[in-house]
């Protein structure tokens, strides 16, 4: 168990720089905006979005490398698009420049969003599997923290904090992908190569002689010959594609990834000072982390159903009360504690199962695919939502806005309470099983 561990926590750290990466541009938001003189629909669709198309592209081919490298050399590849971009991002002197970096940044966090859950969940004990990938969202969550906290104390450096906020992430960047040569290949993943010896060798190292055996013979049970040329698009895994499109969909139009890149702008136009605004978000990623962790503790007791309960009727519940703050001007210190409501929601609910639920729900020989075509719903919305924001703002006010997103969330309870099961304490192979739809 204690390489378990190990392996996981490292893989894992590909979420840290997913945090971080996805959350660092909120600090150097409205300078970049100043200091380019562009306009809101620029700066949302090319300075900000970019990172985020980036993303979806990682996110639509990056089953490709995940299945055909393997996922060592996959999360190998991401540290390296990391160390990259945060380097290059912070040297620039144009938007143009800007935007190619911070793309391939979104690469990164589109392929590690596909790898590190896939490499996590295939090496985890199906009792503890939720826990274990849950180690992604939670260093997620951290980077983010980090990150809002980072941009804090860089926020006094002058017309050029952008640059320290930016080129900080090298460090990390760096530090994991040197960790990552230390972890093993993906033992499922092996077995699908025909490379049942090493398979069982890397298993040796964390489960007892009978559990391998048990592993290899439900991985012989499941992967058939010509069941190598399935795709994810064949009738009986319908059901396993639409709960993989819901998860994603819900998780956007929860309104998340809009809010973590406007943080700020969000608590000034909320009447916050810019200064106050920025603290303000540190204390975002410190709730965000304190509700991941619970998430993570009890997402193995009591299922992932009751944690996206839980996390629907708190989004319901913020998400008005923020809307009607906007609405009836309520202004002071209300907007950042009904927010804090919304990460914990968040974090509790969505946050800590919708990598879990995705990484667990496809057949070993499609989790490649079907973790891309789910990570690509997310990432499409999380491109599109955010590059409308600030638009949005100026056109039908913040607090329509964030009602939409509380209607969007109804919906999300729908379906949870209709179609979601439960996928707990379930070996991969026979949960795959559960699944199909003939």
């Amino acid at each position: 168990m204690n390489y378990i561990y190990r392996w996981s926590i490292i893989a894992a750290l590909a979420g840290f720089l997913f945090g971080f990466d996805t959350v660092v541009i909120s600090g150097a938001d409205q300078s970049l905006q100043r200091l380019w003189d562009s306009s809101d629909l620029f700066h949302g669709t090319v300075v900000i979005a970019m990172a985020l198309w980036g993303t979806v592209l990682g996110a639509m081919f990056g089953g490709w490398p995940t299945q055909r490298l393997g996922r060592k050399k996959t999360l190998l590849w991401i540290g390296v698009f990391y160390s990259v971009s945060a380097l290059g991002s912070a040297l620039v002197n144009d938007p143009f420049s800007f935007a190619f970096f911070r793309f391939l940044g979104g690469l990164g966090v589109g392929v590690s969003t596909i790898a590190a859950p896939a490499y996590i969940a295939e090496i985890a004990p199906a009792k503890d599997r939720g826990r274990f990938v849950g180690f992604y969202q939670f260093n997620i969550v951290f980077g983010i923290l980090v990150a809002f906290f980072s941009n804090y104390i860089w926020s006094g450096m002058g017309e050029n904090a952008w640059r320290f906020m930016l080129g900080i992430e090298a460090l990390p960047a760096i530090i994991y992908t040197l960790l990552v040569l230390r972890i093993p290949q993906s033992p499922r993943w092996l077995f699908l190569q025909g490379k049942t010896a090493q398979a069982k060798a890397i298993l040796a190292k964390a489960y007892a002689s009978n559990e391998i055996d048990e592993i290899l013979t439900d991985l012989g049970n499941e992967v058939s010959p010509g069941e190598s040329k399935e795709t994810i698009w064949e009738k009986k895994y319908r059901f396993t594609v639409f709960l993989a499109f819901f998860i994603a969909f819900f998780n956007q139009f929860s309104g998340i990834n809009a809010f973590l890149y406007y943080a700020p702008r969000i608590f000034e136009a909320g009447g916050l000072g810019e200064s106050t605004a920025l603290l303000s978000s540190v204390g975002i990623g410190l709730v965000n982390l304190i509700f991941t962790l619970l998430g993570i503790t009890l997402i193995d007791r009591l299922g992932r159903r009751v944690l996206m309960y839980v996390g629907s009727v708190g989004y319901i519940i913020s998400l008005s009360l923020i809307a009607a703050s906007f609405i009836f001007q309520w202004g002071g210190m209300v907007l950042p504690l009904f927010l804090f409501l919304f990460i914990a929601a968040h974090a509790i609910g969505q946050g800590a199962v919708i990598w879990v639920f995705i990484s667990e729900i496809f057949p070993n020989h499609l989790r490649s695919a079907g973790q891309a075509f789910g990570t690509s719903t997310h990432w499409v919305l999380a491109a599109i939502i955010p590059s409308l924001v600030p638009v949005l703002f100026g056109w039908i006010g913040p607090g329509a806005v964030f009602g939409v997103f509380a209607f969007m969330m109804v919906l999300q309870l729908a379906f949870v309470y209709f179609y979601m099961p439960e996928t707990k304490g379930v070996t991969l192979e026979k949960l795959s099983d559960q699944l199909l739809r003939e």
